[in-house]
């Protein structure tokens, strides 16, 4: 394009800093190695990238929207990135078909993917020039922690369009694991000449796996690597030519004639075109002619803007305060091409970091928030990626609806605002501001976005109201061994109100279940779209343990088309299977009222879902008070110690407030179900362990934890108890 250069490959690349590190989502240990391929993309193999992400090492799934960790090494500092996959070609058998064994195949093709950094580097890291590996290139290679120290030496052995065999020196070091991706360095050519995939290992014993006893007929420090040639010719059949040629606008645009006629009005004087030209090429990750006295023409502005997707949004992002009358004409003109995107790379960039910061349940729920904010809108592609359904929605010009002048709220806009009513008062106000900042730029007026506001803000009460779930609270009192009264409490969303009058009837844990499970099956027929109504279980503080969950009351239906004696066997109904079932204590919670508001505050960041774990058998009360009085943010506490000191635990963290205690009443530490439990979201931890106990019925020893879950409501109004005086000591 001339005036606007692409900072991708440089001849005098230090060739130990285009060595990239692919890190180890779970803990940043280095799993293999990368090489620039641009300012904001990398090489490496596929199987680096699995092993990053903790998969089977030849699985073809494209890893959709999981991030992949990098560092890049500078002369005196190691930045680390967040990457995304994008363009994925997984290893294949040589004969084309999938299924790459690591035992089996010694060879293979496909084994390679593209990562995009999330944000461009701010220091120039030049990417190396490529040449075409040939027989007899003396190589070097780096272990993927990039260490100046790791380099090995080898040469070209054979090499033809689909593998290069490669001898390394008999001294120094020798390729082995953690060397995958890393980019073979010409020293005679002075560029990177291909990828290493793999090493061929010296024999080995069949039931061992143990190495033989050295022979000198074994093969010694033999790999093999993906030439540049390979490269190249895979890449490009994944569609991803625009690594190797420069774009050039499409002639017959037809906005690109009317695009350069505006930039000769908007910017008649090289001075002004050229400080847009700067701020747009800093934005795009262009470099550019030194000096405030260059500019590009106008007809290499316009090239620039129809050729990079976010350059148009860039150029209006840096007009809209300086020259906000620039702003429609430019926004009209774009929409007469198919390659300017919506979002400028500042604005798309936060957007991304906002979706990653969300819980996992609430991205899921995108493609729902489209169709609820988009119904008129064509289908949109069912891709597993929040990036392919971003990227669609980016083409959306508006939501049919318009203001006065005649400017509409983009299409992606509207979904935000629809995701943001769903979201925790935190999320929901970044996406907002998010939002606003967009409106501001393209100059569409705030009404337009308060309208829409106020439909999202509807349509999520609906959904509210729709699904939350309905409880009963039920008072449990112990009299004897097996043996309880009962009192029972529906609320439908307006307030509980008692359904038991009977208290003082003795009834068994069976009998009681009988009971309870009438008054849930009750509400779940009455309204089976807010999901299972949850029992919440008042008890004392030495009926935490009471395993309520576990009582069976038989089959409860009674309606039309139930089965009788006559018929087949009933069903067990085991209480905390069917229906999620948590325990409350108010003797605890209401024991020490000093700790109400620390109570009330950790339920107003339910959302956030920050836990602490208890695992220390020597930890006592002393450290437990300390350790919640320390992290008042805390929402919810996990408990797996020995029993010996499991229930002084669990009793002080709910005596000071924390709304969420969960524990195994096991006998042992080290529990499963804890283990598991920690990884769901607070919010549907009550549906999570119910499901738990329902595995634990089919596959017990698999699923061998016994749950408990204590739930402290902070805005719900907890039903008038007859509770037995608190102790003084606990």
């Amino acid at each position: 394009m001339g005036w606007f250069v692409r900072a991708d490959r440089s001849a005098s690349a230090d060739p130990r800093h285009c060595v990239v590190s692919v890190l180890k989502s779970a803990g940043g240990r280095s799993v293999g190695a990368g090489v620039l391929l641009t300012r904001d993309q990398l090489l490496t193999c596929a199987h680096v990238v699995n092993d990053a992400l903790g998969r089977a090492p030849f699985d073809p799934r494209h890893p959709a929207d999981d991030k992949v960790p990098i560092a890049l090494h500078g002369p005196a500092t190691t930045v680390r990135y967040d990457t995304r996959v994008a363009y994925w070609v997984p290893a294949r058998r040589r004969d084309g078909t999938a299924g790459v064994s690591e035992t089996e195949d010694h060879e293979w093709l496909g084994d390679l993917a593209v990562l995009r950094l999330e944000t461009v580097p701010s220091r120039q890291v030049p990417a190396p020039q490529w040449r075409p590996m040939t027989v007899g290139q003396s190589l070097r290679a780096w272990h993927g922690t990039g260490l100046s120290h790791t380099f090995a030496d080898v040469r070209v052995k054979t090499c033809d369009e689909a593998f290069g065999y490669l001898d390394g020196d008999a001294t120094g070091m020798a390729i082995g694991p953690s060397y995958s991706g890393s980019p073979l360095w010409s020293v005679g050519d002075n560029a990177v000449v291909g990828l290493v995939a793999g090493h061929v290992m010296p024999p080995a014993e069949r039931t061992t796996g143990r190495p033989l006893p050295y022979s000198s007929q074994h093969i010694a420090r033999r790999s093999w690597g993906i030439p540049w040639q390979r490269v190249e010719e895979e890449l490009r059949a994944a569609g991803a030519a625009e690594l190797f040629e420069a774009p050039e606008p499409d002639p017959d645009d037809p906005a690109l004639s009317p695009l350069v006629d505006l930039l000769y009005r908007l910017m008649p004087s090289p001075t002004l075109r050229g400080d847009h030209a700067r701020a747009v090429a800093e934005r795009c990750g262009y470099d550019h002619p030194g000096g405030s006295l260059t500019a590009p023409t106008p007809e290499e502005f316009a090239s620039l803007l129809l050729t990079e997707p976010r350059a148009l949004a860039a150029l209006v992002e840096a007009l809209h305060r300086q020259e906000p009358g620039a702003v429609p004409d430019l926004i009209a003109v774009g929409r007469m091409s198919q390659v300017p995107k919506l979002l400028s790379p500042r604005e798309h960039h936060r957007l991304v970091n906002q979706l990653d910061g969300l819980h996992p349940e609430l991205r899921a729920r995108l493609p729902e928030v489209v169709r609820a904010a988009l119904p008129l809108a064509a289908p949109f592609p069912g891709g597993d990626t929040v990036k392919g359904l971003l990227d669609h929605l980016e083409r959306l010009s508006g939501d049919s609806r318009t203001d006065t002048d005649g400017l509409r709220v983009p299409g992606l806009l509207r979904v935000i605002e629809y995701l943001a009513a769903l979201c925790p008062l935190g999320p929901q106000a970044s996406l907002r501001l998010w939002t606003d900042a967009v409106v501001d730029r393209m100059g569409i007026p705030r009404t337009s976005l308060a309208e829409r506001r106020t439909d999202a803000e509807e349509w999520a009460r609906a959904q509210r109201e729709l699904t939350t779930a309905a409880w009963v609270s039920a008072q449990v009192e112990r009299v004897g061994a097996d043996r309880y009264r009962l009192r029972v409490w529906c609320d439908e969303g307006t307030g509980p109100r008692q359904t038991s009058v009977d208290g003082e009837t003795v009834r068994s844990g069976a009998q009681a279940a009988q009971e309870l499970l009438k008054a849930l099956e009750s509400l779940h027929r009455a309204a089976p779209d807010r999901g299972r109504p949850v029992l919440e279980v008042h008890v004392d503080r030495d009926g935490l343990d009471l395993p309520v969950d576990e009582w069976g009351g038989g089959g409860c239906d009674e309606g039309p088309g139930a089965l009788g004696p006559a018929d087949l066997p009933d069903l067990p109904g085991v209480l905390g299977a069917e229906f999620p079932v948590v325990v409350t204590c108010p003797e605890l919670l209401h024991r020490h009222e000093r700790f109400h508001p620390d109570w009330r505050h950790r339920w107003r960041r339910l959302d956030s879902d920050a836990a602490l774990t208890f695992a220390d058998p020597t930890q006592g009360r002393n450290e437990v008070y300390g350790a919640l009085l320390a992290d008042k943010d805390a929402v919810r506490v996990c408990v797996d110690v020995p029993p010996r000191s499991r229930a002084e635990i669990v009793q002080t963290c709910l005596m000071m407030g924390v709304p969420v205690v969960i524990w195994d009443r096991g006998p042992r530490q080290g529990s499963h179900a804890v283990a598991r439990l920690s990884a769901v979201h607070v919010h549907t931890l009550p549906e999570g362990v119910r499901a738990y106990r329902a595995m634990s019925l089919g596959s017990p020893r698999q699923f061998s934890g016994r749950p408990v879950v204590a739930w402290s409501d902070a805005d719900r109004s907890v039903p008038r108890l007859h509770l037995a005086e608190p102790q003084e000591n606990p």
